[in-house]
């Protein structure tokens, strides 16, 4: 198939790293036309991490309250996740519950109490110091900075951002998003950011503030690759019956920055990027299709690599 690697890359590359991620941990209560799950273990750090361990090494920086189960814990280490970084505070854990419409689409927040998490001041381990690759998940953009100079070196770094951070950080979040290789963001968010309903326009407006990638992602429609010299447009894996949309935007995330890591950083190609669309695609996939992260967790590297070269065959002409 032209223009694509082999696809093989899930714990098998001899030249992997690891990944620190920062970002929110969370005990979710979920409702969707499918059921529900109270005290869902969650959060943008969980799912990328989860996603991202199915190919790397993940070191997660976050906090939790006292009230976070052991068991949870366990399942994480259990994962190949690094929980050097996590600060375990008196109080409780982040939590947030969610109902989601009949279609998936839209969902009502029922509530949001930060606890531990409003405090947040992310201390990285020196063993993450060095680490090639870096994911600031979506936290303030002065955290994210806060994290990016505890680097001792200059990693590839990727951020993701939201719109309360462009509401009421506009200023932190460019200066963030000045000194990152790749940002994550969707449609809606990127057309605030630039007072554009255009996403092209918005893209083009993006990559002139510093990062050299830019992924929007856009929900059951897929996401758009854009850089200064091109794009590459790629859909959502159909998946027929979706449970739970909760966190695909992280395991996308985390499926296209695991891919990475299994690459020289200072090497990549735009066919590397390519290829991360790809796994970060099917890695949202499997996660919709069960409540919370339940199905990261039986997840198999034949099952990845299977649905990564059908998702091949779907979007390549031979």
């Amino acid at each position: 198939m032209p223009g694509f690697v082999n696809s093989s890359a899930v714990r098998s590359s001899k030249t992997m790293h690891q990944i620190v991620v920062v970002g929110s941990i969370a005990l979710d209560s979920i409702e969707t036309p499918q059921g529900k799950r109270e005290n869902a273990l969650g959060g943008s750090s969980t799912y990328f991490s989860l996603s991202s361990s199915h190919y790397v090494k993940t070191c997660l920086v976050g906090v939790a309250g006292t009230d976070f189960p052991q068991s949870a814990l366990d399942l994480l280490k259990k994962h190949h996740i690094d929980l050097e970084g996590l600060d375990i505070k008196e109080g409780k854990t982040f939590r947030w519950g969610v109902r989601y419409k009949n279609n998936m689409n839209k969902r009502d927040t029922l509530y949001t109490e930060l606890n531990v998490f409003e405090n947040f001041q992310p201390s990285l381990p020196l063993s993450y110091r060095n680490s090639p690759f870096l994911f600031l998940g979506n936290i303030h953009p002065n955290l994210q900075l806060q994290v990016l100079n505890q680097m001792n070196n200059k990693p590839l770094v990727a951020l993701d951002t939201m719109n309360l951070w462009i509401d009421i950080s506009r200023d932190s979040l460019y200066n963030v998003i000045s000194k990152v290789d790749i940002l994550f963001i969707n449609e809606d968010e990127i057309r605030q950011l630039n007072h554009t309903s255009n996403v092209f326009e918005a893209a083009r407006k993006t990559l002139q503030h510093g990062p050299k990638l830019l992924i929007v992602k856009r929900g059951e429609n897929g996401a758009i690759l854009f850089n200064k010299e091109t794009l590459f447009i790629i859909p959502a894996y159909p998946v027929e019956n979706v449970v739970d949309p909760t966190g695909a935007g992280d395991s996308f995330a985390g499926g296209f920055m695991g891919y990475l890591a299994t690459k020289n950083p200072e090497n990549l190609t735009l066919n590397d990027y390519k290829m991360a669309m790809v796994h970060g695609t099917v890695m949202a996939s499997f996660l919709v299709e069960a409540f919370s992260i339940e199905r990261l967790l039986t997840l198999t590297p034949e099952e990845i690599t299977q649905r990564v070269d059908s998702f091949l065959t779907m979007i390549c002409v031979n």
